[in-house]
């Protein structure tokens, strides 16, 4: 596989100048409940209720190039992400999103400007059907996973975990497309290398952790899982690439895993969290009595849940009126 040009920790920091500051300097939650001082980065009380604002923002900031408009693949937060960014930055943005996605979430890029184009039975054929818009029109296509800023804009949740928390022992990072487990571990690998740097992908999709353990890019036929967000079966090359470098591990968890974790983090901190912004949180509950007496953190990665699912996956909160995202 092609060596990936290096992220970098420099402009990690740069990112921190450029980003929306409404995405920047999330709220700190902290636990003591497992045995092991836990603390998570809350990413979902901002516009877009996801982390997906700090990566699109660092890419837009810099964007050179006419005004012509973008074109982008998403099952939803990312593509919320880039048109709220794209809006700030005068550009018009085009979304590819699967015949399946999360209704709320295709509502939601509407919202915020961006053309929705429904396509294909999951997010990869979705993408698929956006490359082939773009190249016919001669539009650019962003791919999550494959901008190095895009990353490195979601590593400033590690840079200010670092500024926060001090000997963090290991931080456990959701794993879709790639740009958030390499941004973080970029980060953590430049600045504070004592700490292990765990990946979490879908057991149901687990083609990033085939590609990670294989040194090169591995596709499933499917993938399965209720985290529409980390449900991808076709990898993105370079992320694989920047993976290489700047993780320790994949581990994987199942939907009931995942399922746990929400209903932690609605107990624990009154908070609604998707099946994919709750991946990391998941693989420290599974991993519990392994990390007691360690400092360990995570990230809340996103919000974005139907009345429906809230129904369905955490009935508790369907009844609390208190509760938040």
């Amino acid at each position: 596989m092609t060596k990936q040009t290096p992220l970098s920790a420099a402009k990690i920091d740069d990112a921190r100048k450029k980003i929306d500051p409404i995405f920047l300097n999330t709220n700190l939650l902290r636990s003591d409940r497992l045995a092991l001082s836990l603390v998570a980065k809350d990413e979902t009380e901002n516009p877009i209720r996801s982390f997906k604002g700090r990566g699109t923002g660092y890419f837009l900031a810099d964007l050179v190039g006419d005004r012509a408009p973008l074109v982008t693949a998403s099952a939803g937060n990312f593509g919320q992400g880039l048109a709220y960014n794209a809006a700030r930055h005068g550009r018009s943005l085009i979304v590819f999103a699967s015949l399946n996605a999360n209704p709320l979430k295709i509502e939601a890029m509407r919202r915020f400007g961006a053309e929705v184009l429904l396509a294909g039975e999951d997010f990869d054929s979705a993408k698929e059907a956006a490359k082939t818009y773009a190249a016919e029109r001669k539009l650019q296509f962003v791919e999550d996973g494959a901008s190095a800023a895009i990353a490195e804009g979601a590593g400033t949740i590690a840079a200010e975990l670092t500024e926060e928390v001090e000997d963090i022992d290991a931080v456990f990072i959701p794993l879709g497309n790639g740009a958030l487990a390499a941004g973080i571990g970029c980060w953590f690998k430049s600045r504070s290398p004592r700490t292990k740097v765990v990946a979490v992908a879908a057991k149901g999709a687990p083609c990033m952790a085939l590609s990670y353990n294989a040194g090169d890019v591995i596709s499933t036929p499917e993938a399965r899982t209720i985290a529409d967000g980390i449900a991808v079966r076709i990898p993105v090359p370079s992320a694989v690439g920047w993976l290489q470098d700047t993780i320790d591990d994949v581990v994987l968890v199942d939907d009931d895993q995942l399922l746990d974790a929400m209903r932690f983090a609605h107990d624990t901190w009154k908070r609604l969290v998707e099946p994919a912004g709750a991946a990391g949180l998941a693989a420290i509950l599974a991993q519990a009595s392994a990390l007691k007496g360690c400092r360990v953190a995570t990230m809340l990665c996103g919000a974005n849940l139907t009345d429906q699912q809230i129904k369905a996956w955490l009935p508790s909160a369907a009844k609390d009126d208190t509760s938040t995202c």
